[in-house]
């Protein structure tokens, strides 16, 4: 008979098992892994015990991740938990996940039985995690997300699970899920914000150089990826000019010459295959790269340098144009009381 896969609470550090199976993408794991790492090592700095415990389970004590390195030395899949536990599942390469495999049957035979609770055993899914996850029967009924390829994918495998698009993680009581590979990262900096306070995540963020921590509200795409779906080589040429040079200053007939077209021309392609005016695709470019120099500590004035406006009044404008919430300077508020509170 099966043993019930439970967690008994104890005054002690997180274990994280991160579940490896063949060809599990490797920077699904290893990304946050070396967050987990680097709040540990915050955490002793500051004289306090390291909250993290990572181990590496499997049902075969070595695998072959998705870049052909062999991984070693695994923890067989535990029958129980002693400790408040995280159990992380991870992707595959590929757009359908294959579960038909020995392999993958031990592992979803074991993640059937897992009973998730808050602060005691918890479910984070990275990527295609998230449809292995719903083929142990643990997303019924819940809020989960996944990379925009396995989207469907999730909806076909759990019918009864609120599948949400366009998302970086969606946090549902013990199960959290992500979008991708550096979603996953944004995943583990919001649960080391949770367990270890706002300070040290902001401190590992910094440390993995990563400038923009992501919520659970933020879209999974890029501004510098939207309005991209789309075939055209003249429209492509353009918006590749503005990712790489946003400060530059265009307009309409600048535009055109990159295109190598007439300006009206290049509107009407814009507005068929982009859904979108040239200006306002460029002005949409700008603000991104002001939200993100806003949320390094750069000043409102700065952020309108760095990303092209010739004013902060033109960057005011272009936020409330576009619907931000708040204003540039609230937005700079937060950032700055995350990084130092």
């Amino acid at each position: 008979m099966d043993t019930q896969l439970t967690s008994k609470s104890a005054p002690c550090a997180w274990d994280v098992l991160f579940l490896l199976l063949p060809n599990s993408l490797i920077l699904d794991w290893a990304g946050p892994a070396e967050a987990l790492r680097i709040a540990n090592a915050a955490m002793v700095q500051r004289g306090r015990p390291a909250p993290f415990r990572m181990r590496f389970v499997s049902p075969r004590p070595q695998t072959v991740s998705s870049v052909g390195a062999t991984i070693a030395g695994l923890e067989p899949l535990p029958s129980s938990f002693t400790h408040p536990s995280w159990v992380i599942v991870l992707g595959q390469p590929g757009n359908h996940l294959r579960v038909d495999d020995s392999i993958s049957q031990e592992a979803l035979h074991w993640l059937a039985r897992l009973q998730p609770q808050t602060d005691e055993l918890e479910l984070l899914t990275i990527c295609a995690g998230a449809v292995l996850a719903a083929h142990a029967g643990l997303l019924h009924g819940r809020r989960a997300t996944t990379h925009h390829q396995h989207l469907d994918e999730l909806q076909t495998t759990a019918p009864d699970c609120h599948v949400v698009g366009n998302r970086v993680f969606v946090e549902d009581g013990p199960v959290f899920s992500s979008a991708g590979v550096t979603t996953g990262i944004d995943l583990i900096l919001h649960r080391i914000s949770m367990v270890c306070g706002p300070a040290i995540a902001a401190q590992v963020a910094q440390t993995l150089v990563l400038a923009l921590r992501r919520g659970p509200h933020d879209p999974e795409l890029s501004p510098f990826l939207a309005h991209r779906n789309h075939l055209h080589p003249a429209v492509h040429r353009v918006q590749d000019a503005i990712g790489q040079t946003p400060t530059h200053a265009w307009n309409l007939d600048a535009m055109a010459a990159v295109a190598h077209t007439s300006p009206r021309h290049l509107a009407r392609l814009f507005a068929e295959h982009a859904q979108i005016a040239p200006l306002a695709y460029l002005r949409q470019i700008r603000l991104a790269v002001a939200q993100s120099a806003l949320s390094s500590g750069r000043s409102v004035t700065q952020a309108a340098d760095m990303a092209g406006f010739g004013s902060d009044t033109q960057l005011r404008r272009a936020w409330k144009q576009f619907q931000l919430p708040g204003t540039p300077s609230h937005h700079l508020a937060t950032h700055t009381a995350l990084g130092t509170s």
